[in-house]
Parts: C-alpha cells; sequence; structure tokens
C-alpha cells in the first residue's frame, strides 16, 4: 500500500471502475483527465461527480489531486467520429473510425511526465483487450512495450497496471459490485458516462446513452450478461470470466 499511482481518468465506467481499483490497492492515489475536443465532452462533467461519490465511500487509498490536460492537437491530426461530427463506421483498415491513432500513447507518455513532477510511480488505465473496437493501442502487449519505453524515458520505474485487459463489460460491472458493493456499481451507473454521442437525456438500466452507439451497446450487452447471471446465482466473477483470463488463471 506504500506506492502512489495515477489513474488516467475520463469520466467513463471503465476508468471510473478502475479509480476504485486503485484506491483498493495504493496508498495515495491522483487522476488525470484529457480533453481532446471529444464529440462526448459531458464526460469531463462527469469526473467531479464521480471523485465526489468515491470520496463518500471508505477505501484504504487517499483520493488525491486531481488533473485536467488540453491535448486537442489529436484533433488537428486528423477527424475521427469520436471528434467530428460524422457518422460511425468501418473503415478499410478494419477499425471503426472512433479510433484516435496514438490518443492512449499520448495519454500515458503525458501521464508519465506528471507522474514524474508528482512523485507517482503507477500509471492505471481503463484498457482492455477482451470487450473492445479492436484499438491497437489498447492491446496487452502495446502497453507492456509502452511500459518499458516510459520507464525508460523518465529514468524511473513506472509500472503500467490495466485492471480490465482481461475483462468483459459484464466482468467489468461485477468488479465494481467486488470493490464498493451496490453503492459503486449506482455510482457507476448513473454518473458515469459511456456513449460516443454524448447523450444524457434517457437513464437506461444500465446508464445514460443514446443505446446504440458501439460502446452504449458494449455496456447494456455487458449489464444484461451480470444481471442475469446474478440472478441465476452465479459467482462474481466466473460466471463471465473471458477465455483469455481462464486461461492465465489455469
Amino acid at each position: 500500500m506504500s506506492r502512489r499511482a495515477l489513474v488516467l481518468f475520463s469520466g467513463g465506467q471503465d476508468s471510473a471502475t478502475c479509480l476504485a481499483w486503485a484506491l483498493a490497492h495504493y496508498a495515495h492515489v491522483e487522476t488525470l483527465g484529457f480533453d481532446y475536443g471529444q464529440r462526448h465532452r459531458v464526460e469531463l462533467d462527469c469526473r467531479a461527480r464521480l471523485r465526489e461519490g468515491l470520496l463518500g465511500m471508505p477505501w484504504p487509498g487517499h483520493l488525491g489531486e486531481d488533473h485536467l490536460l488540453n491535448v486537442d492537437v489529436l484533433g488537428q491530426l486528423g477527424a475521427s467520429a469520436m471528434t467530428d461530427d460524422v457518422a460511425i463506421a468501418m473503415q478499410a483498415d478494419g477499425l471503426p473510425n472512433t479510433f484516435v491513432p496514438g490518443r492512449n500513447l499520448l495519454f500515458f507518455t503525458l501521464g508519465a511526465a506528471l507522474a514524474y513532477r508528482r512523485g507517482l510511480d503507477v500509471l492505471v488505465g481503463g484498457m482492455s483487450q477482451t470487450d473492445y473496437s479492436g484499438y491497437p493501442d489498447c492491446r496487452d502487449n502495446t502497453l507492456k512495450a509502452l511500459q518499458v519505453a516510459l520507464s525508460l524515458g523518465v529514468d524511473r520505474p513506472l509500472t503500467v497496471e490495466t485492471p480490465l485487459m482481461w475483462r468483459d463489460k459484464a466482468a467489468t460491472w461485477a468488479l465494481a459490485q467486488e470493490l464498493g458493493g451496490e453503492a459503486l456499481v449506482e455510482l457507476v451507473r448513473r454518473e458515469s458516462h459511456t456513449c460516443y454521442l454524448g447523450q444524457r437525456e434517457q437513464l437506461h438500466a444500465w446508464g445514460y446513452g443514446c443505446g446504440t452507439c458501439p460502446a452504449c451497446e458494449l455496456r447494456a450487452k455487458g449489464w444484461a450478461q451480470w444481471r442475469h447471471a446474478l440472478a441465476g446465482g452465479r459467482s462474481a466473477q466466473g460466471a463471465w470470466a473471458s477465455p483469455s483470463l481462464q486461461l492465465l488463471k489455469n
């Protein structure tokens, strides 16, 4: 519990769950958000409410300072459905046009620089290679290589932690329940934001959103699978752990 962590905290379901995970594992935790001109900028407005809610829960770790950086340079490099008013579609390379090239690479690089200044030695991100859109900068191998490069670049050991890497969205809901019970699940459900279109007009069983974009569909599917497993009395993690996670456990 003596280590100090920086959580890449967007205000979404995954990063909110990762923030709770960090508070359960590290003595001191700070948060870092990025404004890159995202269409769903409303997620940044959720960050303060999520932090306030987490502060009201008992955690072993201390929730410290919040940081927000402007990185609109990502939008200057080219258009995407994440930053421009265009329809979400698949590209010729097989990736959705919501992919922002280099986004997570830049986020972790800036996080490492801030961690150096703040005396933090763990970077926590909500990337997953299990329930995801195929983004190459969310993959486990990418982030393991990045950990080595960042540690060399700041000349001190940095650990990149991705608690959701082998968890799908159902297992992410389960992790929230495991960490903070129904109080945390309800906080994440109501106050986090996932919808790519930035819609928060309608509250669904799984949270706010348009209900039709890829991010909403993944979140809704995970919620339904998790609730179904709970109704069937299955255990918190094993019922929906991904094949990759099961292989790691065996």
